[in-house]
């Protein structure tokens, strides 16, 4: 993939989004890991879900409301959630929101598309 070319964003672990869809652009890729930069427009939002990896997610800007095995909190820029692995959360973009995510081990499959 070109990690410079936005990719359309309709699934997260194979589950489709709510409210629309996102996008994505790859940042970088290591052994250990990776990093996405993600795009939600207002009212997007993901099911709740799990996943084989853990993600980190720093928010650059907009605002989003999301659960951490069912604990909710709104993040803003500069403010950052871990998703651990195996435990369910969600995310919804209250305006326009872009972050990175991290994540780590290598997801086994391709978390998002």
């Amino acid at each position: 993939m070109d990690e410079q070319v936005w990719q359309p964003l309709k699934t997260v672990e194979g589950l489709p989004l709510r409210g629309g869809e996102g996008r994505f652009r790859l940042l970088e890729t290591a052994e250990s890991g990776l990093a996405y930069l993600i795009h939600y427009p207002a009212g997007v939002a993901s099911p709740t879900h799990a996943h084989d990896h853990d993600s980190i997610v720093y928010v650059l800007s907009g605002k989003l409301r999301g659960a951490v095995d069912g604990a909710e909190a709104v993040l803003e820029p500069g403010d950052s959630v871990l998703h651990p692995r195996g435990v369910g959360h969600h995310v919804e973009a209250l305006t326009d929101s872009m972050w990175v995510e991290f994540k780590s081990p290598l997801p086994g499959r391709p978390p998002i598309a």
